[in-house]
């Protein structure tokens, strides 16, 4: 997967074609970093790491949960309220936790309804940042898009990750909300996406993860096609492997939840178990964290699945390879993915994959019956369809595990991920020349 055809080439180098690159110094920020389940804090510790193995100076800024990182890359904890911690979510913080401005705007928009992260995290990078102006060549923001990063701007060149528009996400938990009270809750936690959408067209260069995230970007947050290049992300393919000697267990299916919304598309598959086991002993086995009161709680009280359902999380990588080769099948039933981490780490195990064509996921686990089998979004009659004909076909099932495992290793690597965005804070360099970015 290459840059979009429209985009144009990058521009030139900004070292002497004779000159080998000097290694840049990069600052990556971070707003939200789970080390386990979750796209961004797996984007980073995978990018940096890379990024430090082609012997670039990496240092990570990031706000709570803090991602875990290799020895090489430092990190520069931000501190936010941790309104949102795992313990006490929704707490309110005390008058005496109100330091500094940015625990005043998070407090703030919390207050309102919105969900305050992006915004009080870009402050209190910049606040961390403008002291250290000269230090780094190049600043990398992971989808915070707050209006910090515009000041951040004025200090050094700023290139942005965007993996998919939060307004999808808004859209879908629109359609999906189930009363009056709700979408007006719905509408206000997305109010910082109007955030996003300002400071997104103000930053020069994007890299997006997908052709469609690329679309979805311009149509949504408005950004010129011009100013964005798709970068996929990878996956480690000497890590997520089929394990020798592991049982799979009869009936097993795994899946990803990063986050127990709406856009997951987690509802559909509890559906679809549900249909499965009146005809077969089934279990499914959920990498994420159930929200109290959230929409797959309901649905596992209203089918009555608790005794088949089983949620993990926490866990290091090498469990959730274990998972993988101790499950019949993956399933990814998302209704949108920008691009969609659990399904090349499923393909890479080798483990036959079941996914739906929501968002970016065609062009990732690619033609139906080949490499994945596919299924329309939001159909849990087709999921069930389709898993139920992959547990009484194991062998033709095994075929399309191993050839999406070569489907990933041709395509897709962390190096490559990092050896491609190296490109583009080359070109943003080359075009925004600033007092503070020493060009390599």
């Amino acid at each position: 997967m290459s840059d979009h055809p429209e985009h144009g080439a990058l521009a030139h180098s900004s070292h002497s074609p004779t000159e080998p690159a000097k290694p840049l110094r990069i600052a990556v920020l971070a707003y939200r970093g789970k080390p386990h389940c979750g796209g961004q804090g797996v984007y980073v510790r995978h990018l940096t790491k890379a990024l430090a193995d082609l012997g670039h100076h990496v240092e990570v800024f990031g706000g709570q949960p803090y991602p875990e990182l290799d020895d090489r890359v430092k990190l520069t904890k931000l501190p936010s309220l941790d309104i949102y911690n795992d313990h006490f979510p929704m707490r309110m913080p005390g008058l005496w936790e109100l330091k500094e401005f940015a625990d005043f705007a998070e407090v703030t928009a919390f207050s309102t309804g919105t969900f305050p992260e992006p915004l009080a995290f870009s402050i209190r990078a910049y606040q961390a940042l403008k002291e250290r102006a000269g230090e780094f060549d190049i600043v990398h923001d992971n989808q915070s898009l707050g209006y910090g990063i515009l000041a951040i701007q004025k200090l050094f060149p700023v290139l942005g990750t965007i993996h998919h528009p939060i307004t999808v996400d808004r859209r879908l938990e629109m359609e999906h909300a189930r009363s009056w009270k709700e979408r007006i809750g719905k509408q206000r936690w997305y109010a910082f996406t109007k955030m996003q959408t300002r400071v997104a067209k103000r930053l020069p260069r994007i890299v997006t993860v997908s052709e469609s995230s690329h679309d979805d970007i311009h149509n949504d947050h408005q950004v010129p096609r011009e100013r964005m290049h798709v970068v996929p992300v990878g996956v480690d393919p000497d890590l997520f492997k089929p394990l020798p000697g592991v049982e799979r267990v009869k009936g097993q299916l795994l899946t990803t939840a990063s986050a127990d919304v709406t856009l997951k598309g987690l509802r559909y598959l509890l559906e679809a178990v549900a249909k499965l086991r009146t005809e077969r002993d089934i279990k499914l086995v959920v990498i994420g964290r159930p929200k109290e009161g959230g929409v797959s709680e309901a649905t596992i009280n209203r089918l009555g699945l608790a005794d088949c359902v089983e949620w993990v999380s926490g866990v290091p990588d090498q469990r959730i390879v274990e998972l993988y080769s101790e499950s019949e099948l993956a399933v990814v039933p998302s209704l949108y993915e920008g691009f969609s981490l659990p399904a090349i780490e499923a393909m890479s195990s080798a483990i036959p994959l079941v996914a739906t064509t929501g968002g970016a996921l065609p062009e990732v686990v690619g033609p139906d019956g080949e490499t994945a089998l596919v299924v329309p979004p939001g159909d849990s009659e087709a999921l069930a369809a389709k898993i139920a004909w992959a547990l009484d076909n194991p062998e033709a099932a095994a075929e399309i595990g191993k050839a999406g495992r070569q489907r990933v290793k041709d395509n897709w690597s962390w190096r490559h991920t990092a050896e491609k965005t190296v490109e583009q804070y080359r070109a943003l360099l080359a075009e925004t020349a600033t007092p503070n970015s020493k060009q390599a």
